[in-house]
């Protein structure tokens, strides 16, 4: 007999919708189960998705998707969506190459109507699908479910007051979902809510509510006095009056693991014209003891025995740059005290629990706001502070304009490190920092530093909070070579590389931690390798001495090509009117798809084997003279 008898039946919602509300119960069991069993496998997001059980049931029963849309916010809570729309058996390659992806992907199914990795897009992507519906005619409800979290973030409060307004000559018919798994509600509570949310929701409160408009219409100060009233009651048993304001029907809280509470009211509400507003309470990890009490450690577990939990490895790990920097930042904040540490809701995956816990009054966690982490750095360093951003290379690119006009205009000392820079893999295409080189090194006054190795990093981060100017220092997601770290606070040269291989003929340029497998191909290639360190400002000197003895240049990084560090140095050759041929290897003008890193790296031509048969395929193997070149100076 089968774990899972109900949830083999279902291939599609549509097989939701022919079961009993005691059925779908059972298949929240079945489906919370193989879904714990199915992450344990593969590693992936499972406290989020634990969460979302209940909720994505009652919503692909009572929706008619795909016909009506549902966008889920950043979607690390979509698993159960996954496998409840047909791809239960596709799940043990979830993350792997080819396999799927851990977000929604509009080429991966119809049932996924909006890629989203990137948090708080849901309600402006929902709301552009409705006012399509209506422009064309289209009989069609939309979802959007945004989380808790996500609703820090600005662009969620935009896309709220521009849904709230008539749009086509009438409101959009649109529903936000705020999945609320940042507080818990008692029984008692829990019951008094799911009352008061189905009335809500009903018609009878609707009609009372829309006929007492009328009635009071020809005397607004009267219409005026009841709303404020009814403002007043709700507020005091619900929190919202704020989505009130914002055009919004709010309906809720309510108890998101509570099927006879949630499909009610999402019947009623999508009965509904105009924007509707329903808030539930979920709780991370739910149905998983283990996750429940620690959803953090649970939030993105690899492998692990369910039985067992999450085990400490047997030989501790090699330390991750990210650890690195959160060592690098405590020390530093100990010895200078203007050191001040931002993120935008990233404190345990960017390293920085333990500064919080030592110098809480020196960190600041802004929530998911990249664009207000940035100019708020720019105001710290306006009064002679020296903030340190931590944000993910691909976060960055959401706070680009601040960092240009707030920052780097003005030419303020705000040290940016860039975690995750480079492939992620299992994350995919929305989380690979592909192109901080690219969009760092075009901003004048800026400064950018790649690190090869883990004692470069915190050495690359000394030099960058000494400098009077902004400056980033890009690192990748994971472990090194597993270089020692020294401690202090060693600099570097500014603007200066150093040659690790003395070779002939063929000169790489390494920038950051590809430097590694350019020193094994060199090594089979007896060419030189330069470690360059700086991405700008580019050692040029290095460059042109480099020039003056070689007949051909590589250079490597793992960051886009175009307008990458091969490009500079492209720039920089052409400036000096040297006319060598330069092989620039790095990430294609192409998404990089999910999978694992060194798997990746190997079919891109970036591990020291692609490396090595790039340069022959080019340049040739042994002796073999190149074409003349110009020759470099006196």
């Amino acid at each position: 007999m089968t774990a899972y008898p109900l949830l083999n039946a279902i291939d599609s919602p549509a097989d939701l919708r022919r079961l009993s509300r005691d059925q779908l119960a059972t298949l929240a069991n079945e489906l919370r189960s193989f879904l714990l069993h199915s992450v344990s496998k593969t590693g992936g997001h499972l406290s989020s998705n634990l969460g979302t059980v209940e909720l994505t049931i009652a919503l692909h029963t009572v929706y008619h998707t795909p016909h009506d849309r549902i966008v889920w916010d950043v979607g690390h809570q979509t698993y159960p969506h996954k496998i409840l729309t047909g791809r239960r058996d596709r799940m043990a390659t979830l993350r792997q190459l080819g396999g799927l992806s851990g977000f929604p992907r509009r080429d991966e199914s119809e049932y996924d109507t909006f890629g989203t990795a990137h948090s708080s897009t849901s309600i402006s992507a929902a709301l552009g699908m409705a006012i399509a519906s209506q422009l064309k005619g289209e009989a069609r409800k939309v979802v959007a479910v945004i989380g808790d979290g996500a609703m820090s973030a600005g662009m969620a409060f935009e896309a709220l007051n521009n849904a709230g307004v008539p749009h086509a000559g009438a409101p959009a018919n649109l529903l936000v979902v705020l999945n609320d798994n940042d507080m818990s509600i008692s029984p008692p509570v829990g019951a008094l809510n799911k009352y008061l949310a189905r009335l809500i929701s009903g018609k009878f409160y609707s009609a009372a509510r829309e006929g007492a408009k009328q009635v009071l219409k020809n005397a607004p100060p009267l219409l005026e006095l009841a709303r404020r009233l009814e403002e007043h009651a709700k507020g005091m048993v619900v929190p919202g009056t704020i989505f009130e304001e914002f055009g919004f029907n709010y309906v809720g809280p309510i108890d998101g693991h509570d099927l006879d509470a949630l499909i009610p009211t999402l019947e009623n509400l999508r009965g509904k014209p105009g924007p509707q507003f329903l808030h539930v309470i979920t709780k991370k990890g739910y149905g998983y003891k283990l996750a429940e009490a620690d959803p953090i450690a649970y939030h993105g577990p690899g492998k692990f025995d369910p039985a067992q939990g999450l085990q400490k490895p047997a030989t501790p790990p090699k330390p991750t740059f990210t650890q690195v920097f959160g060592q690098w930042l405590c020390d530093m904040a100990a010895a200078d005290e203007r050191l001040v540490g931002i993120t935008p809701a990233m404190l345990e995956g960017s390293g920085m629990v333990e500064f919080q816990r030592r110098f809480p009054r020196r960190c600041f966690d802004v929530g998911i706001a990249e664009q207000h982490a940035v100019t708020f750095a720019g105001g710290l360093a306006c009064e002679g502070l020296k903030p340190v951003v931590a944000i993910y290379s691909t976060f960055l690119q959401r706070g680009y304009d601040q960092m240009i006009h707030d920052i780097a205009l003005q030419n303020l000392p705000v040290v940016f490190a860039l975690d995750r820079a480079g492939i992620v893999g299992a994350d995919g295409p929305t989380h690979c920092g592909a192109y901080d080189i690219a969009y760092v090194r075009c901003i004048p006054n800026m400064a950018l530093l790649a690190p090869s190795d883990e004692d470069e990093c915190r050495s690359a981060l000394s030099t960058a909070f000494g400098r009077d100017q902004p400056v980033a220092v890009r690192y990748p997601r994971g472990a090194g070579v597993g270089a020692a770290v020294r401690p202090g606070f060693e600099t570097w040269e500014w603007g200066r590389g150093l040659v690790r291989r003395e070779g002939e003929r063929i000169a790489i340029l390494a920038f950051g931690t590809l430097l590694h497998p350019a020193l094994a191909a060199a090594e089979r290639l007896g060419a030189t390798v330069a470690d360059m360190r700086f991405v700008k400002p580019l050692d040029t000197q290095l460059v042109e001495a480099l020039a003056r003895t070689h007949e051909a240049f590589v250079t490597v990084e793992e960051g886009c090509l175009p307008g990458g560090a091969g490009a500079a140095v492209m720039e920089a050759l052409q400036a000096a009117g040297l006319g060598h041929p330069v092989l620039a290897l790095g990430l294609p003008d192409a998404f990089v798809e999910h999978g694992d890193p060194a798997r990746l790296l190997a079919m891109l031509g970036l591990d020291a084997a692609g490396i090595e048969r790039s340069i022959v395929e080019r340049f040739g193997r042994g002796a073999a003279r190149l074409a003349p070149v110009a020759a470099a100076g006196g």
